[in-house]
């Protein structure tokens, strides 16, 4: 019986060994990725934020998921990251924002060295509304272990598609500002690691 129980242990650890390697998820790596917005007040001011906070993983077949804090936004300005969280983001039932998607073989299958350009067909979810939305990027294997993604062009991600145009006018009022656009560049440079 204790030789049968060795057995069975055995084959559950080899399983598992074995299985390992293919389980193996990229990750980001928070250290070396930025994700930045631009906003535009008063038709000509734009500045540059972005979210200090935010992971993901990657499949080896593809699978693509990202969380951001949608609190950790960093404006340079206190106040404008208080106002941003509770009037824009509403983080209090909105804690995140994420984005699904499954990447291209073309992306995934790379060797080290190889660089691609393509296309990312995902869904935002943030505000509680799902859209469908693409980004145009470059992805780089620096090495086996590393893996970069970078975007090429900025995405338009539009407030009302998110239902986020009063935050928007909300924070236009407050800060007694003429205008705020209500169409926002995203760019990301992501670093992902085994």
């Amino acid at each position: 019986m204790m030789t049968t129980r060795i057995r069975t242990l055995s084959a559950a650890l080899l399983a598992c060994g074995l299985a390992f390697p293919a389980a193996a998820d990229w990750s980001i790596d928070g250290e070396t990725s930025a994700l930045h917005f631009l906003s535009t007040k008063n038709a000509q001011v734009t500045e540059v934020h972005k979210f200090d906070n935010f992971d993901g993983t990657l499949s080896d077949s593809g699978k693509l998921s990202v969380a951001v804090d949608l609190s950790s936004v960093n404006t340079a300005i206190d106040i404008r990251n208080k106002r941003m969280q509770e009037m824009l983001f509403n983080v209090s039932k909105f804690a995140q924002a994420t984005f699904e998607a499954n990447l291209p073989e073309s992306m995934t299958n790379l060797k080290p060295g190889q660089v691609v350009n393509g296309k990312v067909d995902g869904i935002l979810m943030l505000h509680g509304k799902a859209v469908p939305t693409s980004f145009s990027v470059k992805a780089s294997k620096v090495d086996d272990d590393t893996l970069t993604v970078s975007t090429t062009a900025p995405t338009l991600i539009k407030a009302e598609s998110f239902g986020l145009a009063e935050g928007v006018a909300a924070l236009q009022k407050i800060a007694g500002l003429k205008s705020i656009t209500t169409t926002v560049p995203v760019t990301f440079s992501v670093t992902f690691t085994q």
